[in-house]
């Protein structure tokens, strides 16, 4: 059957396909437009099947507030090689799942992948498309959305895209709120905080850093009536590094997040306080 090299060119923009198989795909449909794009989902099917097993360590994470920065979302796309996670294609795949998100509401992954786009395609479709594309594993490992009521979000996306924050600031929304949420969003990339502030710390985790810190004062020769003051020192020294309000402020040495939240408070009017944060990095354990 001749298939005009037209028809194959549109099958291949609709799809992302390669010209060999949307070729093929027509000329298994006999022609028909719709039955070779059916044709190449199911292909990508297969292939999504075939590729379950491969380990998807690249990829994209995108962060993103609303409009009205009452609502945010934040995902990670991987696949398999770092010369797809660059390629525009990728890209603009992650950004549509993370709007996809938005429509959803939800960052619940299954009731993502059964969410449709404007083109009536189920997000699996899309994965299952893209994977017959770039010939890699393609996955959503995780994603997630939150909203607020008494505050706003800021994000902040390292160049790279990855590793990305949201951050949620109480209070009323101001442009210097939105500043400092942004570079608190950046701190979070920069910084790794653990917790917000001390009441984040479980006492578990106290009790066994400072039995740490006993057992190497101890292995370093320390007399022991000072071990339990070299401890809580270290202790004290263990909030600082990964309490993100007792951080010194990456843009402000000298300066703890905490005297800069007082500070943009005092001038702008607003009694701002950090209400939650979250921060992605491709290739960490699941676990937010």
């Amino acid at each position: 059957m001749d298939i005009s090299l037209d028809l194959v060119k549109k099958l291949r923009e609709k799809t992302g396909a390669g010209i060999t198989d949307c070729k093929k795909a027509l000329i298994e449909s006999d022609g028909d437009f719709d039955k070779a794009i059916e044709y190449l989902r199911k292909k990508g099917a297969a292939t999504s099947q075939k590729r379950s097993d491969r380990i998807a360590k690249e990829g994209l994470i995108f962060a993103r507030v609303n409009e009205s920065r009452n609502e945010s979302a934040i995902v990670e796309l991987n696949c398999e090689t770092d010369f797809v996670a660059k390629s525009d294609k990728f890209n603009d795949l992650a950004k549509a799942f993370i709007e996809a998100v938005f429509t959803v509401k939800s960052g619940d992954i299954n009731s993502l992948l059964s969410a449709k786009n404007s083109s009536g395609l189920t997000v699996q479709q899309v994965l299952d498309e893209a994977m017959a594309s770039v010939g890699e594993k393609v996955e959503l490992k995780r994603a997630a959305y939150f909203t607020s009521n008494d505050g706003f979000y800021c994000e902040y996306n390292h160049l790279g895209n990855k590793v990305a924050s949201l951050i949620e600031i109480k209070g009323k929304k101001s442009e210097e709120g939105i500043v400092l949420g942004n570079d608190l969003a950046m701190q979070i990339v920069a910084m790794k905080p653990l917790t917000i502030d001390r009441t984040g710390v479980s006492a578990e985790m106290i009790e066994k850093e400072k039995e740490i810190y006993r057992v190497q004062a101890i292995n370093e020769g320390k007399p022991e009536n000072i071990v339990d003051k070299i401890a809580n020192n270290k202790v004290e020294k263990f909030y600082e590094e990964n309490c993100l309000v007792e951080q010194e402020y990456v843009k402000e040495p000298g300066k703890t997040v905490n005297d800069v939240i007082s500070a943009v408070s005092k001038t702008s009017g607003n009694d701002y306080k950090v209400k939650s944060m979250v921060r992605y990095q491709l290739g960490e354990t699941i676990g937010v």
